[in-house]
């Protein structure tokens, strides 16, 4: 058992530590650790055998084994293309996987991704699904939809400043290496290969794969910074909170290509900003509900798909549903959507790939009150400077309600050790020492924040999101895993190597075309 001091050392470091148990502790919000049924999952560790009556059998055109983004948009392109003999099986009682919101008494919140970025022109698909919810009319996005001012804001040494990059004390140097970054970068943007593509694009399969470009992928971001020669340790500190902010990992375990795809695919010409930032209080939650009502009569939850074995003709697909009870669906063609650390435990003869996850750590708050704050006021996103996690967005900031109760989603991505060894650590939380971690990380800004808070509750993923490590973009295994396998086709975000809502659409969407055709 560790005091609370290893605790905190070890996740937020010892200055942090020794401060807090400094103070004297006051009594801990209730709330509890929810989601993500692992149990349930781990069971697929274990060979199930089935013995399943006939009136459990039941046929489909179409089985989608996952309910996260990639599996709801395959099940959206079937239905609008007129295909209505499918199912969507999802192991966890909601659907969305990381992209999906909660709701409390205050307000609906995130539960991971919060955000997408207003589409490119030429990415059709999105554009329609946008239309389709009423984001875009006339083909542009409306008002309330954009990223509400002020939109971030920095927390460094006791006081916030205005944006993520810290200009506030910046030497001439750290400002030349900011510009001199910003150049290359905007190189990035204006690139295009032989056939016309850009050299990064969303989604990014439709980036190029000129050698200019894939060389990239086998350096780090870190490597790649130290041959450019950037050493500002700002400059340093905006790259290291790109990786930890998109892909759960550092520079030195960050694709180079990866990396500057964090800033030169989001930008429509070498001189424009990054593209707007839509969002909604329960963050992607809000995509998600919206797939998931095209589609409910086609969706159950609480499934757990334990083998999907492809045959000649077909597909037969064995699972437990909720009650535990075996049931089987033989199917013309399965989507599995779920992530690949998954498929060669349910696919049956499927090889094993190499891929490796995030792991992270996301709560929710609940506040009587805003925090006190010093400095650049409350923004959207609320990042610290010196701290291992990326800080906090504000639920209620995209409705205008800058005063009374509120919900703040904390993003604690653990990214020290390896995978394996992070997971391990995240597991052995209980909700007493996560929450307590989560308010000693918060409480270097909002010093008033353990008296703010009326309740914390706490999402573990072991598997957040695909890290797109050197050499996994343009390596074997992401190439081997988007082949389709008989009659099983895949679609997930991890076909992608960058864990975007964008990316898990994009697949899903080919997945269903594949299928139709």
């Amino acid at each position: 058992m560790y005091t609370r001091r290893e605790i905190l050392t070890a996740f937020l470091g010892a200055a942090v530590a020794n401060s807090a148990c400094k103070a004297k502790p006051i009594a801990l919000p209730e709330g509890r650790i929810v989601g993500a049924a692992f149990e349930r999952g781990h069971k697929l560790r274990t060979p199930l055998g089935f013995d399943i009556p006939a009136k459990r059998m039941r046929k489909r055109r179409i089985v989608i084994v996952g309910g996260g983004v990639a599996g709801l948009s395959a099940g959206w392109q079937l239905k609008r293309n007129g295909v209505s003999d499918f199912e969507v099986c999802e192991l966890e009682d909601a659907l969305g996987g990381t992209a999906r919101g909660g709701k409390n008494e205050v307000s609906v919140h995130p539960w991971g991704a919060h955000y997408v970025n207003e589409p490119m022109p030429e990415h059709h698909a999105m554009v329609e699904l946008l239309t389709e919810m009423g984001v875009i009319e006339d083909g542009e996005v409306q008002e309330q939809f954009l990223c509400r001012e002020p939109e971030e804001r920095l927390f460094y040494r006791g006081r916030w400043y205005e944006g993520l990059y810290l200009r506030a004390g910046a030497s001439a140097d750290d400002l030349a290496q900011l510009h001199r970054f910003e150049a290359l970068v905007a190189d990035f943007v204006r690139f295009r290969d032989v056939t016309g593509h850009r050299g990064f694009a969303i989604p990014m399969a439709t980036g190029s794969e000129a050698a200019e470009i894939t060389v990239l992928d086998r350096l780090s971001m870190a490597e790649w910074m130290s041959r450019e020669g950037f050493t500002s340790p700002r400059l340093l500190w905006l790259i290291d909170y790109a990786c930890r902010d998109d892909y759960g990992a550092r520079p030195q375990t960050t694709s180079a290509w990866a990396g500057l795809f964090y800033f030169a695919a989001r930008k429509s010409t070498p001189t424009a900003e990054s593209q707007n930032v839509i969002t909604w209080p329960e963050g992607n939650g809000r995509l998600v509900n919206h797939l998931s009502q095209c589609i409910k009569e086609h969706t159950s939850t609480g499934q757990l798909i334990a083998a999907v074995e492809p045959r000649d003709k077909g597909v037969a697909v064995y699972g437990l549903d909720r009650d535990d009870k075996a049931f089987g669906i033989l199917a013309d063609k399965v989507i599995f959507a779920a992530p690949q650390f998954v498929a060669p435990h349910v696919v049956r003869g499927l090889p094993v790939r190499d891929f490796t996850y995030g792991v992270w750590m996301v709560s929710n708050l609940t506040l009587d009150e805003r925090p006190v704050s010093k400095g650049y006021p409350h923004s959207w996103d609320n990042v610290f400077y010196d701290s291992p996690s990326l800080g906090y967005v504000v639920a209620t900031h995209q409705r205008g309600r800058d005063r009374g109760p509120t919900v703040i989603t904390h993003y604690l991505p653990l990214t020290e050790g390896t995978p394996a060894a992070e997971r391990k650590r995240l597991f052995a939380l209980d909700h007493a020492a996560a929450a307590d971690l989560v308010l000693t990380d918060i409480g270097r800004a909002h010093h008033d924040i353990r008296e703010r808070c009326q309740r914390i509750d706490v999402m573990r993923w072991g598997h957040a999101m695909i890290r797109p490590d050197p050499g996994f973009i343009f390596g074997e295994a992401r190439k081997a895993a988007r082949a389709p396998f008989r009659n099983v086709h895949f679609a997930h975000s991890d076909l992608s190597g960058i864990a975007l809502f964008e990316e898990a659409f994009y697949r899903g969407l080919q997945a269903a075309d594949a299928v139709r055709a």
